[in-house]
């Protein structure tokens, strides 16, 4: 199956998936990847599918979707492997364009560095980059990149093509349970020179493809929003930490409205205090949500802020 979906997405609506790769090929072993270990690690382009095959697929599934009364905001390349491995991706970026839906692809970053990669991705509306590390000990540690890749051509070429390119480019750091150090405090100041539309933190929600791998705790979580926040500013990091609802939002009931924001970003007190006084409801709200293991308070720079509880679904 190459096209799937439309599937609800936080980062891009309703998303109609493009499977570009076999399972699973794949530049990096991360020991937290979803779709399990990698079958077959490998760097250079090739043809997977005939771009042809591709194309009639997605618009097959386009138009099933559109008969139902389904909305497509995204025709994404999100694959089973890194999706820039095809070296039909422009050419299928340029063919679906007639379609008329925007287009999203989300990469390891691991071949960006390539001038022919990043002259393919131009062909789109919105990149996401995977941004675990900036150090090579923890690359490698957390990536695990095929042998050849080189973690200094990589992050140049992160800033390279975000000079080139005109649309949406977010980042995608995946925190789990080990100990970073100043890795955030690094990963941060390199957002800083990237300047992404928006930095995305995320953690696991299902089976990662080493068993010790976990979410990394809220407090860490917190750190690297705060961090990431102070390099390019609150409004531009998110959570993708796995929640129920809508997390945008506004219901008019607290209880729900507070867990919504609280799993998309942490409030402050001061905050919280101020939807509680528009609710005209007491602080007992709080206090019952952390009770029952809803919320969690956490301090940074002597502020308290609240945050929507993880709930492992590993």
């Amino acid at each position: 199956m190459i096209a799937f979906g439309p599937v609800p997405s936080r980062r891009l609506g309703k998303s109609l998936g493009v499977n570009n790769i076999p399972d699973k090929v794949c530049s990096y072993a991360c020991v937290y990847c979803q779709i399990g270990r990698t079958i077959k690690m490998q760097v250079e382009r090739q043809e997977f599918y005939d771009p042809k095959e591709i194309v009639e697929d997605v618009e097959r599934k386009v138009n099933e979707a559109l008969e139902k009364g389904e909305r497509i905001d995204y025709i994404t390349f999100v694959p089973d492997g890194e999706p820039t491995l095809d070296i039909n991706l422009g050419k299928e970026a340029e063919m679906l364009k007639d379609i008329g839906i925007r287009l999203a692809i989300l990469t390891n970053s691991s071949l960006v560095w390539r001038e022919d990669v990043r002259e393919d991705l131009m062909s789109f509306d919105f990149i996401s980059l995977k941004l675990d590390a900036v150090t090579q000990d923890m690359w490698r540690k957390v990536d695990r990149p095929h042998k050849s890749l080189s973690l200094d051509k990589i992050l140049e070429g992160m800033l390279t093509l975000r000079d080139e390119f005109s649309g949406v480019v977010v980042t995608e750091t995946m925190l789990i349970n080990i100990n970073y150090g100043d890795e955030l405090e690094r990963i941060a100041e390199f957002l800083k020179d990237l300047k992404p539309d928006k930095a995305y933190i995320a953690i696991p929600t299902r089976p990662p493809a080493e068993k010790w791998v976990r979410p990394a705790s809220e407090k860490v979580i917190h750190l690297a929003y705060q961090l990431f926040s102070g390099a390019i500013g609150p409004e531009n990091v998110e959570y993708l930490i796995g929640y129920e609802g809508n997390a945008f939002a506004f219901t008019g009931n607290v209880e729900e409205d507070i867990l919504s924001i609280t799993a998309v970003h942490p409030m402050r007190e001061d905050a919280v205090r101020e939807l509680l006084r528009k609710a005209n409801a007491s602080w007992d709200v709080v206090e019952r949500l952390i009770r029952e293991g809803k919320l969690i308070e956490l301090e940074y720079d002597g502020v308290k802020f609240y945050m929507r509880k993880l709930k492992s679904r590993l």
